[in-house]
C-alpha cells in the first residue's frame, strides 16, 4: 500500500511543485545552516579560554560574509554558465531567478549553506593567531577564487569532473578536501602557536561534545539533502550517515584507549566527524556495509593522521586536514569502491567498474593540488598587505580582548 500522499500542486501557468520536497528541502537546509553554530562550538571548546570567542566568531561571519558573496557572484560562478572551469556572472545578484520556481530557490538557499561553513572549517587549522580583518577578506577571496570554482568542476553539469564521472554525492572534494587543504596551506605559511611546547589542554569539553552532536544532527540535512527530494535515496543517505559517523566514533575512541588507557569524549567527538567527513561524497551511493567499512577506515585513519600531524612542525591547530583533508580524501577513493548501482545509479570496483577509482583520485588531487596553491597566493598576497599573524602581545593576551574587546567567561557579569 502507497503511504504517501500526493504532495504536488499547480502553480498558475501549469507549473507542478512537489510541496512536500520543498519541505524537505528547506528543513534540509535550516540542518545545514545549523551546522556552522555548531562547529563554533566544537572549535570554541578545543582552544584555550582567552580565545573562544574570537574562535567562534570564525564561524560566525561566515553566515554573514558568505552569504552576501554566494548572492551576488558566487552562485553564479558555481553554477551558471557553459564552461568547463568555472561559471560566468549571468546570475549576478540572482537577478534571474524565477520567483516561482521553488526547486531552483530552494537549491540556491541549500547550495549557500555549504558556502557558509566551508570556509569556517579552515579556521581550526589557524585558530589563536590570524587576524579577524584579514579573515574577513580571506573568506572573500577564497570563496570567490577557490570554493565556486571546485564547486562548478564537481557539481556544474558543464564541470570538467562532472562530466568525467567523479562521484562526489555531498561534498567530499568541494567542503573537506578543498578546506582540509586550504588549512595546510594557512597552518604551513603562519607557523606554530606560541608557548604550546607543553601541548594545549581543551578548555571545554562539553563544548566540544556539544558542538559534534549539532554537526551530526545537520548533517542528516548535508547529505539526505543532497539528493534534493525526499525519496529512497535521500533516506539510504540519511541511514548510511549515521552508520560511518557510530563506527568511526568508536573505533577512534578504541585505538586511543589502546594508545592512552582513557576513553577520550574529545577522541569520541572527532572521530564522530571523521566519519561524517567520509561518508559525505559517498552517501547516496553506499549500502549500509558499505558505510560500515567507510566509517571504520575513518576512523582508524584520521586518529592515525593526528598522531603523525604532531610529530611534524605544522600546527594545523584543531587537526582540520587530519580528519577533513585525510577523511574526505578516503571517503572519496572507497565511494568508488563500494558505489551501488541499484542505489546511485553508478557501480563501484565491487561490482566490476574499476574505471571509477581513477576518476575519484584524478579528482582527489586535482582538488589538493588546485586548492593548495591557489590558497597559497591568496594567503601570500593577504600577509604582503594586511599581514596574517596577530601580534605576540595580542596572541599572549588572548583574541577574544584584542580583537573583539569581550571574554567569553566573566565571573559575575563584571569585571573584578
Amino acid at each position: 500500500m502507497d503511504v504517501f500522499l500526493n504532495t504536488s500542486i499547480v502553480l498558475g501557468g501549469g507549473k507542478m511543485i512537489d510541496t512536500g520536497n520543498l519541505a524537505w528541502m528547506i528543513t534540509a537546509s535550516a540542518l545545514v545552516l545549523l551546522m556552522t553554530p555548531g562547529l563554533a562550538f566544537f572549535y570554541g571548546g578545543l582552544v584555550r579560554a582567552k580565545n573562544i570567542v574570537n574562535t567562534m566568531m570564525f564561524s560566525f561571519i561566515s553566515m554573514g560574509l558568505a552569504t552576501i558573496v554566494w548572492v551576488l557572484w558566487g552562485y553564479s560562478l558555481a553554477f551558471s554558465g557553459e564552461g568547463a572551469f568555472i561559471g560566468n556572472l549571468e546570475m549576478f545578484g540572482l537577478n534571474s531567478l524565477d520567483v516561482n520556481d521553488g526547486d531552483a530557490i530552494i537549491f540556491v538557499a541549500f547550495q549557500g549553506m555549504f558556502a557558509i561553513i566551508t570556509p569556517a572549517l579552515i579556521t581550526g587549522a589557524f585558530a589563536e593567531r590570524f587576524k579577524f580583518s584579514t579573515y574577513m577578506v580571506f573568506l572573500v577571496l577564497w570563496l570567490t577564487f577557490v570554493y565556486a570554482p571546485i564547486c562548478h568542476w564537481v557539481w556544474a553539469e558543464d564541470g570538467w569532473l562532472f562530466k568525467r564521472g567523479a562521484l562526489d554525492f555531498a561534498g567530499g572534494t568541494v567542503v573537506h578536501i578543498n578546506a582540509g587543504i586550504a588549512a595546510v596551506a594557512a597552518a604551513w605559511l603562519l607557523g606554530p602557536r606560541r608557548n604550546i611546547s607543553s601541548g594545549v589542554e581543551p578548555h571545554n569539553v562539553p563544548f566540544v561534545l556539544l558542538g559534534a552532536g549539532l554537526l551530526w544532527f545537520g548533517w542528516f540535512g548535508f547529505n539526505a539533502g543532497s539528493q534534493l527530494g525526499s525519496d529512497a535515496r535521500a533516506t539510504m543517505a540519511f541511514l548510511v550517515t549515521n552508520i560511518a559517523a557510530g563506527t568511526a566514533l568508536t573505533v577512534w575512541v578504541v585505538l586511543q584507549y589502546f594508545k592512552t588507557g582513557r576513553f577520550s569524549a574529545v577522541g569520541a567527538a572527532s572521530g564522530a566527524v571523521a566519519g561524517l567527513v567520509a561518508i559525505t561524497p559517498a552517501s547516496g551511493f553506499v549500502n549500509p556495509l558499505g558505510a560500515l567499512a567507510i566509517g571504520a577506515g575513518a576512523g582508524a585513519l584520521c586518529y592515525g593522521a593526528v598522531l603523525l600531524r604532531t610529530n611534524l612542525n605544522l600546527d594545523d591547530a584543531l587537526e582540520v586536514f587530519p580528519v577533513h583533508g585525510i577523511g574526505g580524501i578516503w571517503g572519496a577513493i572507497m565511494t568508488g569502491v563500494f558505489a551501488v548501482e541499484a542505489i546511485g545509479g553508478t557501480k563501484g570496483l565491487l561490482e566490476g567498474n574499476g574505471s571509477i577509482i581513477l576518476e575519484q583520485i584524478i579528482a582527489v588531487v586535482a582538488t589538493l593540488v588546485y586548492g593548495f596553491i591557489v590558497s597559497i597566493v591568496i594567503l601570500k598576497v593577504l600577509d604582503m598587505v594586511m599581514g596574517l599573524r596577530v601580534s605576540e602581545f595580542d596572541e599572549d593576551t588572548g583574541t577574544d580582548l584584542t580583537s573583539h574587546g569581550e571574554r567569553g567567561y566573566v565571573a559575575d557579569g563584571a569585571d573584578a
